[in-house]
């Protein structure tokens, strides 16, 4: 199903572009980390800043609207795309005080207009050396882990893969813009930078496999960055399904042939024809296991798992009186 971002933002699905800033507005005031003091504000601060980002464009609200987070991210598949199996899926930068700062215009509404500046709130008992000594250096916490998808294709080949910070895809299907904050030589400001980061992408890696950058987050005073971490998400293809090391290949197959053999024609992901001659005969539950055909073993790819061929037996929609004589004496007599 995915993240539902209107329920993020509180609204419904008909709601008017004022109303999806109106809802920004209140929930981003109320959860920013500098405010609340919910452990989880962090978390909720960033995910009201994605949720923004995509409903607050009218491209990326459509898509959203029609194919759901799946297809916003993971691309839309040729059907409904032109001229590529799959369009560039949207990642959000990860950067939510950037959604914030643009909005605002500023980083802290709650009071002054100096960029990147932590805000210190003196409260009753507080004192404005008490409120500097906090920011000198006590404490100090680091933030929660940043986790991203990386959307990998199953077909190779599998190479290199150059991630602006924090999230990314492979191949052509990177990011245009990213950013993070860098903390300047003060020690208390920050700047808005990109970096990149990059992820060397091994043969078979399996949905769910993590790849974790150590304090590669954002930076700020009395701050340790956060790990960035890619989580692998499976882009589908079009012909095959993967189950593990394996792959599923259905392959549709008029009556006549399922039952007087044939031979199968099947083309790998990396470019090769394979003939698979079927001497059985071809019923509904019937698959052929073609060994060291599936995918590259992430432990180690010069081995692989298996292709499993299923079939689609397709029946003719109608017979004349003397094909179904013929059959009556073939299979009946």
């Amino acid at each position: 199903m995915g993240q539902d971002y209107y329920s993020v933002l509180q609204i419904t699905r008909n709601s008017e572009d004022a109303q999806i800033k109106k809802a920004y507005r209140k929930l981003a005031l109320k959860n920013h980390p500098l405010k609340s003091s919910e452990p989880s504000s962090a978390e909720t601060f960033r995910q009201i800043a994605e949720a923004y980002d995509v409903l607050s464009d009218p491209v990326k609200r459509g898509i959203y609207d029609k194919f759901g987070e799946e297809g916003l991210k993971g691309g839309i598949p040729l059907e409904f795309g032109s001229q590529t199996p799959w369009t560039t899926g949207y990642v959000f930068h990860g950067n939510p005080d950037k959604v914030f700062h643009e909005f605002f215009g500023g980083d802290n509404p709650f009071g002054g207009k100096r960029p990147h500046l932590p805000t210190c709130f003196i409260g009753k008992g507080s004192s404005l050396e008490e409120c500097f000594s906090k920011l000198r250096g006590k404490g100090v916490r680091k933030l929660l882990p940043v986790a991203r998808r990386l959307h990998l294709s199953t077909k190779p080949p599998w190479h290199l893969s150059r991630v602006k910070r924090p999230a990314g895809k492979s191949g052509a299907n990177l990011p245009s813009s990213i950013w993070l904050q860098v903390l300047n030589e003060d020690g208390y400001s920050s700047t808005i930078k990109d970096k990149i980061l990059t992820i060397d992408v091994k043969p078979g890696w399996r949905q769910g496999t993590r790849i974790t950058f150590e304090k590669e987050g954002d930076q700020g005073p009395n701050i340790i960055p956060a790990d960035i971490i890619f989580i692998v998400k499976e882009k589908l293809h079009p012909r095959f399904r993967r189950e593990n090391d394996n792959l599923l290949f259905v392959n549709p197959i008029p009556l006549g042939k399922a039952l007087t053999c044939c031979t199968v024609e099947v083309k790998t992901l990396d470019d090769r024809l394979l003939n698979i001659p079927i001497n059985d005969i071809i019923h509904p539950k019937y698959f052929k296991k073609v060994p060291g055909e599936g995918m590259p073993l992430p432990e180690d790819p010069t081995k692989k798992g298996d292709l499993f061929i299923f079939f689609d037996i397709q029946f003719p929609t109608r017979l004349t009186p003397q094909k179904k004589q013929m059959l009556r004496q073939a299979l009946l007599t």
